[in-house]
């Protein structure tokens, strides 16, 4: 799925430690650690009518990956969200947003990995900008990649971390067979997620997800999880091969960029209800009622 520029974003305001300026006129050092090395933790947030939707768990999410990463500084709720509403203020925005939220350790004196060389920091970066769901209404396709998610103790995939070379790699493998996206499978040979997004299936009116042990705990696909138990739809959360994703009744994806989008194909095979099946339609549909009504008035 190829995003496309739009011209609504084209004079965005983009918001760098609480500088505001324009998105031709921003940039960090070449001494930040995110350009050293990666070292940064981010989030995903979207904006439903003046409200970011699950921002405290958002900002929780981060604040534990910074952490994680031993950050000697971060910045608290508050401040982090006094500079989303200031952002979204300069730019004149309340619906249809994206918002990527990026922390860095911050500014180094000297280039290397040493955090004890980090002499500034952190680096706050507030990106808003006007993008609906990235996948829209159509059903997507996904092919398995050779890339593997990694296991916790090699990277612990409850550092939201801004090192995104697997998911990158994951996604050329997909352009270049002509998918959306791609499946990625953990060390067992288990499926952990797609390069972008969670998966789900549906089997005999069962809904079921991958572990988290070899993909993030994602917010999107927590909420999917609590909907179930709300409304009564049985939902395991188990270790998943590929085989059991192909002969499902129902696939779908679920990410804050392109909140919840079934899928047609994976590898070439027509999943049963290709065109949406009773299922996911309804968890679309109860996810968007939670959405037009929860969330934090930020704009």
């Amino acid at each position: 799925m190829l995003q496309t520029f739009s011209e609504k974003n084209k004079d965005l305001i983009v918001n760098i430690n609480g500088k505001l300026v324009h998105r031709d006129r921003a940039g960090i050092s070449p001494f930040d650690s995110a350009v050293q090395g990666g070292d940064a933790v981010w989030e995903g947030l979207r904006l439903y009518q003046r409200r970011i939707f699950k921002l405290s768990e958002h900002l929780d999410r981060l604040r534990s990956s910074a952490v994680a990463l031993a950050f000697a500084q971060i910045p608290t709720h508050a401040e982090i969200t006094r500079e989303i509403a200031r952002t979204l203020e300069a730019n004149a925005m309340t619906d249809g947003v994206h918002i990527r939220l990026t922390l860095t350790r911050g500014v180094k004196y000297t280039s290397g990995m040493d955090p004890r060389i980090n002499n500034s920091g952190p680096t706050l970066i507030v990106l808003a900008e006007h993008k609906p769901p990235v996948y829209g209404n159509k059903g997507i396709s996904l092919i398995t990649s050779a890339i593997r998610r990694f296991p916790p103790d090699c990277m612990d995939p409850k550092v939201h971390h801004c090192n995104l070379i697997q998911s990158i790699l994951a996604k050329i493998q997909a352009n270049q067979a002509g998918a959306d996206d791609a499946v990625m499978l953990d060390m067992h040979g288990f499926v952990a997620e797609t390069n972008a997004t969670h998966l789900f299936l549906v089997a005999g009116g069962t809904v079921m997800t991958p572990r988290c042990v070899a993909c993030p705990e994602g917010i999107t696909r927590a909420t999917v999880i609590d909907l179930c138990r709300a409304s009564t739809i049985p939902i395991q959360e188990k270790d998943l091969s590929l085989t059991e994703f192909y002969r499902a009744d129902e696939v779908f994806c679920t990410g804050t960029m392109g909140e919840m989008v079934r899928v047609e194909q994976i590898d070439g095979r027509t999943i049963a209800w290709p065109g949406g099946g009773p299922v996911t339609a309804r968890l679309t549909g109860l996810f968007r009622e939670l959405t037009a009504r929860e969330g934090t008035l930020v704009a």
